[in-house]
């Protein structure tokens, strides 16, 4: 199987775009609260933003795929395993086989990301590369493979992410079999056949992706400063 492009030819390009800026404002709005709000020495501080970063971004990953045609795994039982899984994880269902994609937090880029049961089930998954009886496209399968949206924090810059990757950990859980930046990894939606580009279908493909360098802070459109005008226009 070529992971690199069946993960292309399944989730749309749109998806990681949106998720790396909910996940690097997210990451902004952890440190500011802590900051601002919680008066703590250094460490504990670090620790405290560390868990509001998470929940912060575990919410945004929800909300994000969801938006995207994403199917939230329910029951969250991995198919001829007893294994459960406890975070969220969405289903996109490919040409031939199905993604379930998760978020991770990896200590420093390239590191593998700390072994929970969610994803140790998640991984499990990776054993199975033959065909499933099974047709219902919110339905994990058999032939599925596990992908995850990957963030490292900036050690240097509060607040900041230094690194977002698409990574695939072997059923193992010792290493990567596939791993490569956002950047260069949204550089394949110019180079194929039926990669998914989005709900316009528009003809930009060819065009060389450059994720912004800049983030803003991410706000719900209820948040935003002309919401009141565009609720009042559709009522």
């Amino acid at each position: 199987m070529d992971i690199r492009r069946t993960i292309l030819d399944t989730v749309p390009k749109e998806l990681w775009i949106d998720l790396e800026d909910r996940h690097r404002a997210e990451a902004f709005k952890a440190h500011d609260v802590v900051k601002t709000n919680i008066p703590l020495n250094a460490k504990r501080s670090r620790e405290v933003e560390g868990q509001i970063r998470f929940r912060l971004q575990e919410q945004g990953y929800e909300e994000v795929v969801q938006l995207h045609g994403g199917h939230l795994v329910e029951d969250g039982i991995m198919p001829g395993t007893d294994l459960r899984v406890y975070q969220p994880f969405a289903r996109f269902q490919g040409p031939e086989v199905g993604v379930i994609l998760g978020f991770a937090a990896m200590p420093e880029p390239r590191k593998m990301p700390a072994k929970n049961m969610s994803r140790a089930a998640g991984v499990s998954l990776n054993w199975h590369l033959q065909p499933s009886m099974f047709d219902d496209p919110k339905s994990v399968r058999a032939n599925d493979i596990f992908v995850l949206f990957l963030t490292a924090r900036d050690r240097n810059k509060a607040g900041m992410i230094e690194e977002i990757a698409v990574g695939v950990i072997g059923a193992d859980y010792k290493d990567f079999i596939f791993y490569e930046s956002l950047e260069d990894f949204l550089r394949g939606y110019g180079e194929g056949s039926s990669a998914p580009d989005g709900p316009d279908d528009s003809d930009d493909r060819g065009a060389e992706i450059k994720l912004r360098t800049t983030r803003k802070l991410f706000l719900p459109p209820e948040n935003r400063p002309d919401s009141d005008a565009e609720d009042a226009s559709s009522e």
